[in-house]
């Protein structure tokens, strides 16, 4: 685990300078703007770059060394964020510049995510998989914990340019463990399968990553599974914010995200130090209940103590969710193949989070909210019972997505291929 725990901990310290980034940006764009469409634009940026190229990411990166491919993909999105730096010491940043510059990112984030998930699994002994995803959570649940607090100070000493600034500094930092540290190079159990493949174009590599998923019907269903999940919780990623201000300060907001971040660092502690249960997919399936519900709960109050319990509670399970289910696609893919399964899967599951970008903002702004006003169509039912007011509205939407995750989830569970994929398929690795 040492080889692993250094590139970690670079990776880590890259985090936690986006993280800082990221709370500053968010906070500008809305306060400037007071635009929950405006300010899921930019979140769409951020995502539907990756989620289009992830196909052709994922075949360069089983074509390429997965260790340059990080150390590429690092350094363009070092420069992305430094061009918003630059942007922000002349006073010359607007909400096209942030758009832009996230969608950059994106395209990065679309190889480095897959090289690394694929990196993993060579770097780190079988037995050990459940413990290193645990560590990858674990490292932005440190990010999520530090990051808002850091930057609710750090914004006031050196403002929002000296936060990027940092950020920048951060990316360059974590590829040192890249540069000093080579990579083992995947075992193929088919090697002429595989050397034929690689003469293949682009677009029947692709295809046959897709053949290889939709044959295994089990990992196609944890496919829909996060795909269908990441779309509710992309559409409270874009309301939180909203919600949060709508009735109180953007101090108690980084208050309520670094409680969210000590909920996944504990989680991510509980999965790095105890490992994964023996039903990996029960904990999947049990923990994504327990955010639907804590989610239904974030709604029904304008109260500070019940969305920091309900975004304590999320995520706690979330570091969890997401390392039982990578340590069941990491032992269930072949490796060679584990490059373009993982962009592919970054594809099937991110493209959701935009479509939700691109729904729950208007939603927000054109429905829900005019629905709960004080004058409202269910100011007189519902909202005698939520309230009624700005960000009521919201906390509908809050409900309606709560109980649809534990529909979800129930839903999940009664289909035989998914909740039985880890006794039949076998493992590869």
């Amino acid at each position: 685990m040492q080889t692993f725990t250094f590139i970690w901990s670079g990776q880590v310290v890259s985090l936690i300078g986006s993280g800082l980034t990221h709370f500053g940006l968010g906070i500008w764009v809305y306060q400037n703007t007071k635009s929950v469409t405006l300010y899921a634009l930019i979140l769409l940026c951020g995502t539907l770059p990756s989620s289009l190229i992830s196909p052709v990411a994922g075949v360069f990166v089983d074509r390429c060394s997965r260790r340059w491919v990080m150390i590429l993909s690092d350094f363009g999105a070092g420069l992305s964020t430094l061009a918003i730096a630059s942007l922000l010491f002349v006073d010359k940043l607007e909400a096209w510049h942030i758009c832009l510059a996230s969608a950059a990112s994106s395209t990065f984030s679309a190889f480095q995510v897959p090289a690394f998930t694929a990196a993993t699994t060579l770097l780190v002994p079988k037995k050990y998989l459940d413990r290193a995803s645990g560590m990858i959570q674990l490292g932005q649940g440190i990010s999520q914990l530090i990051s808002p607090v850091l930057g609710g100070v750090l914004i006031g000493i050196i403002q929002l340019q000296g936060i990027v600034a940092i950020d920048v500094v951060t990316f360059f930092l974590g590829t040192i463990p890249l540069l000093l540290i080579k990579f083992p190079e995947p075992k193929t159990i088919n090697a002429s399968h595989t050397e034929a493949l690689k003469k293949d174009s682009l677009l029947k590599e692709i295809i046959y990553g897709w053949q290889y998923i939709t044959a295994r019907p089990g990992l196609l269903g944890l496919l829909i599974l996060f795909a269908t999940n990441n779309f509710l919780m992309g559409s409270v990623g874009v309301l939180v914010t909203p919600l949060v201000l709508s009735f109180t300060s953007s101090a108690v907001l980084g208050m309520i995200v670094s409680v969210s971040g000590i909920g996944m660092l504990i989680g991510s502690l509980i999965i790095s130090t105890r490992g994964g249960p023996k039903r990996l997919i029960h904990s999947v399936l049990g923990f994504q209940m327990l955010g639907g519900l804590s989610i239904l709960i974030a709604g029904l109050r304008t109260s500070v103590e019940l969305i920091t319990l309900a975004a304590f509670l999320t995520f706690l399970g979330w570091p969890i969710i997401n390392a039982c289910a990578q340590v069941l696609f990491q032992k269930k893919v072949a490796p060679e193949m584990q490059g373009r399964f993982f962009a592919i899967r970054q594809m099937v599951t991110d493209t959701s989070f935009p479509l939700s970008y691109i729904i729950a903002g208007p939603l927000a702004d054109n429905v829900f909210e005019p629905l709960m006003s004080p004058n409202g169509s269910l100011a007189g039912s519902i909202g005698q019972i939520i309230g009624v007011g700005p960000g009521r509205g919201i906390g509908l939407m809050f409900i309606t997505i709560g109980v649809l995750a534990i529909v979800l989830s129930i839903a999940a569970y009664q289909y035989p291929r998914l909740r039985l994929v880890e006794h039949e398929l076998p493992d590869t690795i």
